[in-house]
């Protein structure tokens, strides 16, 4: 059919009926007016590619917390994960200090060296070159020490698919210009990186524990930053993404809902986490991410007290 004809209608009348559009629904949860930003744009403090990384939230972070009054002293990350929105409180004065959580032993192998090591571990990032033998080699290696653990597991996390350090995660092949496992590993950025946090580390507290269990004891006067593995509602990123990946997220709800202390949690958006959000009154917003195949998804921001009052 040629462009700007109308088909005749089905009664044969030669004349063509308009059909009434039916508004769609008002969508219960409002986009953000603060955009995904290109993560480019945003200080990279963390060492590490933590799949799942919220650096694109940082905007919202920094609203958040600076209207949050008093001015907070203790930021407790119970899922802590590579930390940038810890490590970014901290480095930019929005909280005295934090308390990162995480019970991921390789991860927190990696944090524990940082903060206590942070010179050793920045001469050994120094000294290694990427190639394929020294990465399996070193993926084979029991460490002798929380060190040689903490640096293990940095290689591994640069040099793998999307940083992922999951049983089962396959190494980078051609990586950015061809580059292939050294396309990852910048030995002065991430030594600067080790240094600022090495920097900080008398702000910065590490927990090796279970996050949920923390919550059910938070200290007085905190606030939350939660952004636990995502597999609810179906989806099972987790699974491949995380080695510790199960969680119960309706216990997580109600444990957000008997403390008192002001938090911000992130979510996929799902039927599962949109009914928990409103059994518990809380507030969420969306924002529109990209994932690793460049769809476009909803990400929820939720929080306790409206982030945007109107």
């Amino acid at each position: 059919m040629s462009e700007g004809k109308s088909c005749p209608d089905a009664g044969g009348g030669g004349s063509s009926t308009a059909l009434s559009r039916v508004p769609a629904p008002a969508d219960p949860i409002p986009v953000s007016p603060i955009p995904a930003v290109n993560v480019a744009s945003v200080p990279q403090r963390s060492p590490l590619r933590y799949p799942g990384g919220k650096t694109w939230l940082i905007p919202h972070i920094r609203h958040w917390l600076k209207a949050i009054e008093p001015r907070p002293k203790l930021l407790v990350e119970p899922f802590a994960g590579g930390g940038i929105v810890s490590l970014t409180a901290v480095m930019e004065g929005l909280v005295d200090r934090c308390l990162m959580v995480e019970l991921d032993r390789d991860v927190a192998a990696f944090w524990h060296a940082a903060l206590r090591h942070g010179p050793e571990l920045c001469e050994m990032v120094r000294g290694f070159q990427p190639t394929r033998e020294a990465v399996d080699a070193l993926s084979r290696q029991v460490p002798a020490n929380v060190l040689e653990h903490g640096f293990r597991t940095l290689v591994l996390n640069r040099t793998r698919r999307g940083g992922i350090l999951a049983p089962g995660a396959s190494l980078i092949r051609s990586g950015e210009c061809g580059m292939g496992l050294a396309s990852r590993w910048y030995p002065g950025t991430l030594a600067g990186r080790l240094s600022a946090v090495a920097d900080n580390a008398g702000r910065i507290e590490f927990s090796e524990s279970d996050g949920m269990a923390l919550l059910e004891g938070m200290p007085a006067g905190a606030v939350l930053f939660v952004d636990p593995p995502y597999n609810a509602g179906g989806k099972r990123a987790g699974q491949r993404l995380y080695a510790h990946n199960e969680i119960d997220h309706a216990r997580l709800f109600t444990l957000l809902a008997e403390t008192k202390a002001a938090f911000l949690m992130t979510y996929d958006r799902s039927d599962e986490i949109e009914d928990l959000v409103g059994k518990y009154g809380f507030q969420a917003i969306q924002v529109e991410m990209k994932n690793t195949h460049h769809a476009r998804v909803p990400e929820l921001v939720i929080t306790r007290e409206r982030m945007f009052p109107e």
